[in-house]
């Protein structure tokens, strides 16, 4: 059982197919309060939502994992990679004690929300939840991503920094 299961809903979905049905959804309704109150008020409204929603969702998701805030993390994390695993290339830098760095080089993520012409959503429901991740690691753990593919940039940054143990 992985620790993300109830955020997959249903776990025989890949986490590409959970995403298109959210923006199934999600897209026209954006468009429409778009057309309704204006790009900037209802892009706001949408990132204050999302953003409100996924903090929660994965505070939840902390919650019940047992253990230290590293190990909070680790454990979402370590569900996260194996549930994004084929929809992304990853060109790893570092891993030991001290840091985790990787790149993101293609993300199949990033190439639907581009070609919907909503990277900013696919930002939202995608690339943000990392630092929500982050979020359960407590000050043991952080996240400095500098650019992402979904941005327009040739890669994403993923650069984690561990507190020392104790």
């Amino acid at each position: 059982m992985n620790v993300l299961d109830d955020y997959m809903v249903d776990t025989r979905l890949s986490l590409l197919d959970k995403t298109r049905i959210q923006a199934q959804v999600l897209v026209p309704v954006v468009r429409s309060l778009r057309a309704e109150l204006g790009k900037e008020r209802a892009d706001a409204i949408v990132k204050h939502a999302l953003r409100d929603w996924s903090k929660a969702l994965f505070a939840a998701v902390a919650e019940s994992v047992e253990g230290s805030p590293r190990r909070k993390w680790a454990a979402m994390q370590t569900a996260l990679t194996e549930i994004t695993e084929r929809e992304v290339t990853v060109e790893m830098h570092r891993h030991d004690k001290e840091a985790l760095e990787f790149d993101v080089t293609h993300c199949r993520f990033a190439e639907f929300f581009r070609a919907l012409g909503e990277p900013e959503l696919g930002a939202l429901l995608v690339c943000a939840t990392d630092f929500d991740i982050v979020t359960a690691g407590g000050n043991e753990v952080s996240l400095t991503r500098d650019q992402t593919l979904m941005q327009g940039a040739p890669s994403c940054t993923f650069r984690y920094r561990f507190a020392p143990r104790p």
